[in-house]
């Protein structure tokens, strides 16, 4: 690939593996050049109001709607998966229009008044003050509602927006672009670009906070740099979600479960469950349900493209995939289903199940990014928390029983930032109730509920003195 100016970066196709198309990158120039005028811009935003902001968030949200068609093709090219890409449009839509329905609510919250508690003649008021440039550098695996879940807050709360999509998937931002060109008003205040880890650089460079979706490794990274320069940087990262299969589970429940979170994305979402502890009770029956369910599951590999299972989407991901079961099965595991690469043009990975496996492998402690589900039992429950928690990441988990209490008391003990009870992956649907990353996941305040708009803003306190102001005699020294 060729640097500097002028750089263009090739885009493959996931269905059939060719490099089809193209996308510039842009430079430091350009990126400082595109933050100047969002920073010029952003006053004017903001002085709109709650209400302003909204309803020109509202016809945005239109206006996706109206591109609605090209957005889920361009996607679905982008991905190699044509419902799911329907769903992200959808979604997308709906969350745009969930923050411009709380914009005036959760300013209002924030934009309060009272007494102070320890100086009875001081009275204050807050004003909430958005950053004025953020910076969103989002992932290739759900391109369109990654990128939005952190541009429309920071938008509704006033922030303007410098957007930067993976080059991976990058096909869907052009009918992005041709909605939002129609929302003018909005179009000054964000900006999408197309580039590489050179762009996204540049972006922290100039931004005055940023929010990164991705890998612990690139993670890291963006810290750094943000800390170097002392703006906020919001982060969610991997996770190696645990999943715990009491014995008192419905276990046909607990498996459909398991399986739409673990490969219905196939397994490329950051809150896929990656390990599943059954007690060993109900370990063979889980099993054998488990497997009876996958068995109706189809690749996506005919010429009219049905099946359950899409390609793998960012073609080096199948090398972390078959090397993390290839070396589970050099120490003992058995695979039960799948478990090799299948290359059709693109890059399939089947479902896959793995027995008899370690604490210590790989597969149970490395985050895997396919649809891979290796099985464990467990005697107690306290075994099974300690499974759960032997990782350094803590995003998400879930628990089965029929028992709600037992549930809860088990979901308590689990070092990550959301539970769900009887399902799996809620945090992939429920985007307004808050929730943090713990450990390695991620850091900074929760994209959702409340707090995903909130963070964008720092209170800013006038406090207003109605008595006399103390003399310097406050400080004098008495006599000895």
């Amino acid at each position: 690939m060729a640097s500097g100016p002028g750089r263009v970066i090739p885009v493959r196709n996931p269905r059939t593996g060719e490099y089809d198309t193209e996308i510039p990158a842009a430079d430091s120039s350009a990126v400082a050049a595109w933050a100047d005028q969002l920073r010029a811009a952003q006053g004017a935003w903001l002085a709109r109001g709650a209400a302003g902001r909204a309803a020109i968030l509202t016809r945005f949200a239109d206006e996706l709607q109206a591109q609605f068609s090209d957005l889920a093709e361009q996607l679905s090219v982008d991905t190699g998966r044509r419902t799911f890409a329907q769903f992200e449009v959808v979604r997308a839509i709906e969350l745009l229009r969930h923050w411009a329905e709380r914009i005036e609510t959760e300013l209002d919250a924030i934009n309060d008044c009272g007494r102070s508690q320890q100086v009875a003649s001081v009275s204050f008021s807050h004003v909430a003050i958005p950053y004025e440039v953020v910076a969103v550098i989002s992932p290739w695996n759900v391109p369109l509602l990654l990128a939005m879940i952190d541009s429309a807050p920071a938008l509704a709360a006033g922030c303007s927006v410098l957007l930067k999509p993976s080059e991976v998937t990058p096909r869907f931002i052009a009918p992005l672009q041709a909605a939002l060109s129609r929302v003018p008003e909005l179009a000054a205040v964000f900006r999408v670009v197309t580039g590489d880890a050179e762009t996204g650089r540049a972006m922290i460079d100039r931004a005055d906070a940023v929010c990164f979706t991705g890998s612990v490794a690139t993670g890291r990274q963006v810290a750094r740099q943000a800390a170097e320069r002392f703006i906020p940087a919001f982060l969610e990262l991997g996770g190696k979600d645990p999943a715990l299969v009491l014995a008192d589970a419905d276990l046909d429940i607990a498996a459909r479960a398991v399986i739409r979170s673990a490969v219905g994305m196939t397994g490329q979402a950051c809150q896929s469950l990656e390990r599943i502890y059954c007690h060993a009770d109900v370990y063979d029956a889980f099993l054998a349900t488990l497997l009876a369910q996958l068995d109706e599951l189809s690749l996506t590999l005919s010429e009219d493209g049905s099946g359950d299972i899409a390609p793998l989407i960012f073609a080096s991901q199948a090398e972390t995939i078959q090397d993390q079961v290839d070396q589970a099965v050099a120490r003992g595991a058995r695979v039960l289903r799948g478990g090799n690469i299948i290359e059709a043009g693109g890059l399939w990975y089947p479902p896959t199940v793995v027995v008899d496996v370690s604490q210590d492998m790989a597969l149970m402690q490395e985050e895997t990014f396919g649809p891979v589900i290796p099985v464990q039992r467990f005697e107690d429950l306290d075994q099974a928390v300690a499974l759960a928690n032997d990782s350094v990441f803590g995003l998400s988990g879930a628990v089965f029983s029929r028992n709600a209490d037992t549930a809860a008391s088990v979901a308590s003990r689990l070092q990550v930032g959301a539970v769900s009870i009887n399902d799996a992956s809620l945090t992939g649907v429920v985007n307004d109730v808050e929730k943090n990353s713990f450990r390695l996941s991620g850091m900074g305040g929760s994209r959702m509920g409340p707090a995903g708009l909130t963070r964008f803003l720092r209170k800013r306190a006038l406090l207003f003195q109605e008595g006399e102001p103390a003399s310097v005699g406050l400080f004098a020294d008495p006599p000895v």
